[in-house]
């Protein structure tokens, strides 16, 4: 299996050294000409996790998109989401006939508030059947120093996900395999807002104590959309199964409301300390995908209908002006 990855940040980059530490040769598509030149040079990405260095005979660096998913069978995109449809746009509508696609997109597409599947299937009639998700709990930090683990690979079928995933593994990660291709996408969404809410909650100076009773109640409010997201009485017995206690659904919550390397709690943080919206944008200089992510859910749950106040608080905080504060003091007494 040839592998192509699709993207030049901090994760796309993290997957890259997995792939090629477990022996892979890649065909990597960067979009600056002088990133790659630089990896081709100095044997690291310049902007991102500079502690991962490449050995260069493992890689086929290219700023032409078209070469890199015609040479491969198996693309990872691992672009923030709002960049992913720019990056594929311009490929032909046959591009991705006969080819796997394992979506490591943490967000929603928000022009059409699409998953990435389901852009796929719009604009390159692509079958569900081909496409997987790599999702963590797993930061790219930890992912370059080699720090202990673990990823989900997401797919209808189970054995082709871990036959996927067995190319990442290596000594300091470990694949775990899940069959809910979308829910798991779902929860990489919400729990983006969720990271982002406990951010601002930081900055308001709650302590411990709140941020585990707000955890905890983010962890209900999300199983309780990704219920109502697919419930119907043909595939109720089916989702009895999905253990939403597992790493893809709690353990990525957690990492990414405690963790100091989440970009969303960062950003959140500085929310709550009272910077603006676009303030905390250039401050961070990176994309808080829980920010897109609040808007989009907001719009998906006009048609879920589900019961989300945490997450629809943390949108009018981001986008409606809601004060921080107020937000919270509202958020207080829904907390059981």
């Amino acid at each position: 299996m040839q592998f192509g990855l699709i993207g030049g940040g901090s994760w796309a980059t993290a997957l890259a050294k997995l792939l090629t530490d477990n022996g892979n040769t890649i065909n990597w598509w960067i979009r600056n000409a002088e990133t790659i030149k630089t990896i081709e040079t100095r044997r690291h990405n310049p902007h991102y996790l500079h502690s991962a260095y490449f050995k260069t005979e493992q890689l086929k660096l290219s700023h032409n998109i078209s070469e890199v998913v015609a040479n491969s069978d198996i693309l990872v995109v691992a672009t923030p989401s709002a960049y992913a449809e720019s990056a594929l746009e311009h490929l032909e509508k046959n591009a991705f006939e006969g080819k796997k696609v394992v979506s490591a997109i943490k967000g929603i597409l928000p022009s059409k508030n699409q998953l990435l599947n389901e852009y796929l299937a719009e604009q390159f009639n692509f079958n569900l059947e081909n496409y997987y998700t790599v999702l963590g709990p797993c930061h790219a930090e930890e992912v370059a120093s080699e720090k202990l683990s673990y990823l989900t690979f997401s797919g209808l079928d189970e054995i082709k996900a871990l036959e996927i995933g067995n190319n990442f593994k290596t000594e300091y990660l470990n694949i775990v395999t899940n069959h809910d291709v979308i829910g798991v996408q779902y929860a990489a969404i919400l729990k983006n807002i969720y990271a982002l809410g406990a951010g601002i909650a930081h900055g308001l100076e709650y302590g411990d104590n709140f941020q585990s009773v707000y955890i905890t109640n983010a962890a209900d409010e999300m199983v309780r959309f990704l219920k109502q997201l697919v419930w119907n009485k043909e595939t109720e017995e089916e989702q009895k199964k999905i253990n939403y206690a597992a790493s893809v659904y709690l353990g990525d919550l957690l990492v990414t409301c405690y963790s100091l390397y989440s970009r969303n709690r960062t950003f959140g943080n500085m929310i709550g300390k009272g910077y603006s919206v676009k303030s905390a944008q250039l401050e961070l200089n990176m994309v808080a995908e829980g920010y897109n992510a609040s808007k989009c859910i907001k719009k998906q749950n006009e048609i879920v209908k589900s019961h989300i106040p945490i997450a629809l608080t943390i949108y009018e905080i981001l986008w409606e002006e809601l004060n921080a504060g107020e937000g919270f003091k509202r958020i207080e007494k829904i907390l059981v």
